[in-house]
């Protein structure tokens, strides 16, 4: 039997490793080998060192991973599945540390703005680290009393330090979206529920992104995400109005996730029609659908 390897964005003892995931899940993840960059995810599934890699892509509470975004487009990788997991954030210090002690917080960016306000109510300076469990190892290493870092439960065991506080996170439905990559695409099926990712450019003229999303509401298929981002490489066009003169606009790049398979007829429909207002489109994974665990 071949086994296939996993290239993931994170260490194991990161939030993805609790418990409550799907059998699916944790089956790739316990044959993973952790990378620290998102572009190294990516380019270990490319040069076949792993079969899949696993990034997450959006938080309900700090927003969308543009970096991640953007290497969608970069890489030819298909999306084959999604993952959406409850966070629970955790202030670590070292072993007899009180909570008032604790100055500053070391984390990944993403976990440090889902526990900003609660931060900021304790009066901590919050300071960017690689991932979460990283700043954990870190603070373990320092022997600084007045340093804390945020991250899982599962860290806090593995570096010894102690949980001063638990679910520090703003919000108590924290949930992360993760996707799962692999080199070659599914074969889409009709019988359970599932959602297509997509990213596209307009052409010029008024009303075309309104034109573009009503592909969708004629065949009634509804748009779970709608994320748009600058076009690297060519940021700005120049829009000239003879009675206005010239102005320059970001030149955008959309990407779309809808509810639907692509072996519907309605989708193929759907995008056939967007190829009349859009110059570039690419089909970036159908997928099934996921609850959250």
């Amino acid at each position: 039997m071949m086994v296939q390897m996993c290239g993931l964005l994170f260490r194991s003892e990161t939030y993805s490793f609790f418990g409550g995931m799907s059998k699916v899940f944790l089956a790739i993840l316990m044959s993973a080998i952790t990378y620290f960059r998102e572009s190294q995810v990516h380019m270990a599934v490319e040069l076949w060192l792993v079969d899949k890699a696993v990034l997450p892509i959006e938080n309900s509470v700090g927003g969308s991973l543009h970096r991640n975004y953007d290497l969608l487009l970069r890489h030819r990788l298909h999306i084959v599945r999604e993952v959406l997991l409850v966070v629970n954030h955790c202030l670590l210090a070292l072993p007899g540390v009180e909570k008032q002690e604790v100055k500053r917080v070391l984390s990944h960016p993403q976990a440090l703005a889902q526990c900003e306000m609660a931060l900021t109510k304790m009066g901590i300076v919050r300071v960017s680290a690689d991932d979460s469990a990283g700043a954990a190892k870190i603070v373990a290493s320092s022997g600084r009393r007045d340093m804390g870092a945020i991250a899982s439960a599962r860290a806090a065991a593995l570096y010894g330090l102690d949980i001063l506080a638990e679910k520090v996170q703003d919000e108590d439905d924290n949930v992360t979206r993760y996707l799962v990559l692999t080199r070659e695409p599914i074969i889409p099926g009709t019988d359970g529920l599932y959602k297509t990712s997509i990213v596209f450019t307009l052409e010029e003229g008024p009303g075309m992104l309104f034109k573009a999303l009503a592909v969708f509401s004629l065949r009634g298929i509804n748009l779970s995400k709608i994320e748009s981002r600058p076009q690297k490489g060519r940021p700005l066009r120049v829009v000239d109005d003879s009675n206005k003169g010239s102005a320059k606009y970001f030149d955008y790049l959309f990407y779309i996730d809808f509810e639907a398979s692509m072996a519907e007829k309605r989708a193929q429909n759907a995008l056939e029609h967007l190829q009349e207002y859009a110059r570039f489109l690419r089909v970036l994974g159908c997928y099934p659908m996921d609850e959250v665990l």
